[in-house]
């Protein structure tokens, strides 16, 4: 039988978070039929897993213009735009009320298994762009079911994959027998029964960006608790303590971003937390008493913790790709041009330069990876760039070539957005002078009493 018509087929958007849902906005303005496939039973599945953890953008940055149109007929009210909402603000304010106004273009329950065009395997190439995309789904009764599609805008994000604690990338030995008392999200101190695992315990904070930043304060406010004595954190870093290492400060462009890495640091200055640097874990052991030993690549062995809370960045799920033809960076898991653009080892979060469509596409025509999936495992990305990356792709989809091309972004300057590879060589960023701003990253004094930080910007 004859492939249908590509274009009176709807666009399959994969994920009903931030960007998954701008995306469908964009492409009702354009008159375009989305179909947003959601594994969650409710929109932004990924970020109520995270609702007790306040942004550090606010309100302007956090909504989309074609989202803004979208709800305006509904009697939505934008909050006030000055604000930092938590994620669970940001779920109820905006993104339930986004996904209502799509109404049936976003089914729930539906975790995609697999992406292919119809009757082609990656390897055929006859006639390959001009047949429909299929999209195979799961219902979580467990049904199986597909769709066709002109394009597909995969907006799933990299919330299920969190990166482990092993040095290497692996997962260090014994960490899988250790699941008991490992978690890879920031715990919600507020919730009395995780409250409860972490109070009186020391807790070793296996990272070194905004995440770990908010678990190291989180755990510094229990120990100054009434129901908190005792508690104490030992924070874990692959490289050394700089300038750098608690972002912008004071001049960070996103105050609340700045903010979050001096309160970081200010458990470590009050002695809430001791530092531990230069650390790659090899293996996690239990001593006699079932508490954890954590061995580096050196053999070096820190003293027992409780609780280890493992915040060492995410990963794409390419899985349900796998029949497609993707160009990715080896390195980042980024799409290939736009991986130089964001690497963390040559940008800081305001150096990234504007990129949209072309950026973002693939071998595959119709296919694009946005949102924090395009980013792979690169830690810099914000919302609104996920939202300037899906009014680009929209309208190539669209085939207005020109204003898919126009595209815009400008990102507050410095933050957090430290990595592996020559992040972790201190003297070779002293000697270069860094890579976002003079002055190079200076040593910083860790302990009770040591002064603030001045050094670095990114």
């Amino acid at each position: 039988m004859p492939a249908p018509a590509t274009t009176e087929l709807p666009v399959v958007v994969v994920g009903a978070g931030p960007t998954g849902l701008a995306a469908a906005a964009h492409l009702v303005e354009r008159g375009l039929t989305p179909l947003v496939l959601e594994r969650g039973p409710a929109a932004a599945d990924a970020v109520r897993g995270w609702c007790h953890v306040r942004l550090f953008s606010t309100w302007a940055e956090l909504t989309d213009p074609a989202a803004e149109k979208l709800l305006a007929p509904t009697g939505w009210t934008k909050p006030a735009t000055d604000t930092y909402p938590s994620g669970g603000d940001w779920v109820e304010l905006y993104l339930q009320p986004l996904a209502g106004a799509l109404g049936d273009a976003v089914r729930y329950g539906a975790t995609v298994t697999g992406v292919s065009r119809l009757g082609r395997d990656r390897i055929v190439d006859t006639d390959r762009d001009t047949q429909p995309f299929t999209v195979h789904y799961t219902l979580t009764d467990g049904t199986e079911e597909r769709v066709l599609a002109q394009a597909v805008i995969d907006a799933s994000g990299t919330w299920s994959l969190p990166s482990p604690a092993g040095g290497n990338g692996l997962p260090a030995l014994g960490e899988r027998a250790a699941a008991d008392h490992i978690t890879y999200r920031v715990p919600d101190l507020g919730d009395p029964a995780v409250r409860a695992r972490y109070a009186g315990k020391r807790t070793a904070v296996i990272g070194s960006g905004a995440s770990a930043f908010t678990a190291l304060a989180s755990l510094a406010a229990l120990a100054k608790a009434d129901d908190g004595t005792g508690t104490h954190a030992v924070w874990v870093l692959r490289r050394g303590i700089s300038g750098s290492t608690f972002g912008g400060g004071s001049a960070d462009q996103l105050p609340a971003r700045g903010a979050l890495g001096l309160a970081a640091k200010a458990a470590v200055d009050n002695g809430h937390a001791d530092a531990v640097t230069g650390f790659r874990t090899h293996a996690i052991e239990r001593d006699a008493d079932g508490r954890l030993i954590l061995t580096g690549d050196d053999g070096q062995r820190l003293e027992p913790v409780d609780e280890v809370i493992v915040l060492t960045g995410l990963r794409p799920d390419l899985g349900f790709l796998s029949e497609l033809r993707l160009a990715l960076d080896e390195r980042l898991q980024a799409p290939v041009a736009l991986a130089p653009l964001i690497d963390p080892n040559q940008h800081s979060c305001g150096t990234v330069y504007p990129h949209g469509h072309r950026e973002l596409s693939h071998p595959e025509a119709g296919l694009y990876l946005v949102g924090m999936k395009s980013y792979g495992r690169a830690p810099t990305f914000l919302a609104m760039t996920g939202y300037e990356q899906v009014r680009s792709v929209t309208a190539a989809i669209s085939g207005d070539t020109e204003a898919a091309d126009r595209v815009e972004l400008t990102l507050p300057e410095t933050g957090v957005c430290g990595g592996a590879g020559l992040f972790d060589a201190p003297e070779t960023a002293q000697a270069d002078g860094g890579s976002c701003c003079a002055p190079a990253p200076a040593l910083v004094q860790i302990g009770i009493g040591a002064p603030a930080s001045t050094g670095g910007c990114c």
